[in-house]
């Protein structure tokens, strides 16, 4: 079997190339003109090693220190988390200022969208209504309001509103002023978000995160003209649940015919602001999906459009790779200090960074964490990063940028909805069932058995990579039409499906009181 049929090395330097197929013990391969013959039978997505590593020394894959030798590897061996493992490294030094220079379209070749303009000049790709809890304790409330606007009626009543959704949380009271104040700029962020036109903010009258504290801390009373001001309501000035959800199902029915007035007009691409996620990654996610979507990342920067990369705590150990192209110093010093902070986070809770990756991704072949970093950030393609936010901070730079999350998906993720982003594309090997109202979701398989497996939840195939039918910027090319249709109202599977109303989930943090 020659190399292209049964495996893929990723750079000259590489002490492994990761296999396309099951191999079996005893399987005679041919790689670079050298013959290797597998040891034991190894799964589709692992890593066959093609060179001799001595004990303690490094192991490469695409160029890159994956981890070190734990005994003396011999070329067939598996490389797996039974013989690899992490120690030590230095601080990344880079001054940024790496990155190759972006060609932009001419403003004459600017594709469009069908979506929703907004006030103060956002694009909503959907049009919902929004209940927003601001403390766990009016989160039941919430949830039955948004439940009596899902009938036949509502849609016949309102065909223009893509739905009335409650966004609920276990937090909001009794914790400390950092883990209050990264709830309320989340709230925030779900009140002015672009796809949603009209919101009811819901609290119980005697929370730390009271609706009035929102409003004042984000400006919510000084929105751009135009766009309508939250409804403030409280359990307790109510007198009640019963009499709570009577007066917010009446204040939820004046915002409707407003909303339902909204219309689809052609926006230009640039927009988009497109949220990239990671989950159920296996070993073929830096091979396939993920740098297929940073070939379509680099695609919509061309357009002026925004592309927010997260997870820091997965890009560990490969984070130069980013800080590289970070487009002036500043920019590189914001990265580096998440990256410090979440070393030092790991610390402070008797943890490593190591810890990830988790069980699923390791089955699916990714054996370390300066492994699996590597093939996230692959999903930022290779555009100079711009900017550097905070968890669930308002996106206002174009070009490539970077936000503070964990990793945890649906937390991550709601940092990046929270920020403005109006789509999201979420790549998995393992196979995430993953949705988020009020933000369409893409979801894109790193090989093609998941994909048949899973069809009714996956969106697009990039195992098409894997099989030899298409190359990375083929399948690139193919996710930004998508994310252009979907943009414009076609639903994605997640949608289909009815998932998307239990993934809004704050970053908690701190202690509770």
């Amino acid at each position: 079997m020659r190399q292209s049929a049964f495996a893929i090395r990723l750079h000259r330097a590489d002490d492994v190339a990761v296999l396309r197929r099951p191999v079996k013990a005893g399987t005679a391969l041919l790689v670079d003109g050298l013959r290797i013959t597998a040891s034991q039978d190894i799964p589709p997505g692992h890593k066959i090693a093609i060179a001799a590593v001595s004990d303690r020394s490094p192991i490469r894959k695409d160029g890159h220190i994956i981890g070190f030798a734990k005994g003396h590897i011999a070329p067939g061996n598996h490389v797996h988390v039974h013989n690899v493992v992490l120690r030590t490294r230095g601080a990344t030094r880079s001054r940024g200022g790496h990155a190759e220079p972006v060609r932009y379209y001419p403003p004459a070749q600017m594709r469009a969208f069908q979506g929703y303009a907004r006030p103060g000049g956002g694009a909503g790709t959907r049009n919902y209504v929004a209940i927003v809890s601001s403390v766990n304790c009016s989160a039941s409330v919430a949830r039955l309001v948004a439940e009596r606007f899902r009938t036949p009626e509502f849609r016949r009543d309102f065909p223009n509103v893509d739905g009335v959704v409650a966004f609920t949380h276990k937090a909001g009271c009794a914790a400390g002023d950092d883990s209050i104040a990264l709830l309320q700029r989340t709230l925030a962020g779900m009140v002015r978000h672009p796809n949603v036109h009209g919101c009811l903010l819901l609290g119980l009258g005697c929370e730390t995160s009271h609706v009035h504290c929102i409003v004042r801390n984000h400006a919510l009373d000084r929105l751009p003209p135009g766009a309508p001001k939250p409804v403030l309501m409280t359990i307790q000035d109510c007198g009640g649940v019963a009499k709570t959800i009577e007066a917010a199902t009446a204040a939820i029915r004046r915002l409707l015919p407003a909303a339902n007035a909204q219309r689809r007009t052609a926006l230009p691409v640039s927009k988009l602001i497109l949220a990239e996620n990671c989950g159920g990654s296996d070993g073929n996610s830096g091979l396939t999906a993920n740098p297929a979507l940073g070939a379509a990342a680099d695609e919509l920067v061309r357009y002026r459009a925004a592309v927010v990369l997260a997870e820091t705590p997965e890009i560990c150990g490969a984070e130069e790779r980013l800080v590289s192209r970070a487009a002036n110093g500043k920019v590189a010093r914001q990265l580096l200090a998440l990256v410090r902070w979440w070393y030092k986070h790991a610390r402070a809770h008797n943890s490593t960074i190591d810890n990830n990756p988790s069980p699923g991704n390791k089955a699916g072949g990714l054996t370390t964490i300066w492994e699996k970093s590597l093939g996230a950030i692959a999903k930022g393609g290779r555009s100079p990063l711009r900017a550097v936010y905070r968890y669930a901070e308002q996106v206002t730079a174009s070009g490539l940028c970077f936000m503070d999350t964990p990793g945890f998906d649906p937390v991550s993720m709601t940092g990046l909805i929270a920020g403005g982003c109006n789509i999201g594309v979420f790549t998995t090997g393992r196979g995430s069932v993953f949705g988020c109202k009020p933000v369409p979701t893409l979801k894109v398989a790193t090989n093609t058995a998941l994909f048949r497996r899973m069809h009714g939840d996956m969106d697009l195939n990039a195992g098409t990579i894997l099989d030899g039918r298409e190359t990375v910027e083929q399948v690139g090319r193919r996710i930004v039409e998508k994310i252009i249709a979907v943009a414009g109202g076609e639903r994605t599977k997640s949608e289909l499906a009815g998932v998307g109303d239990e993934e809004f989930a704050p970053w908690e943090l701190g202690p509770t009181f």
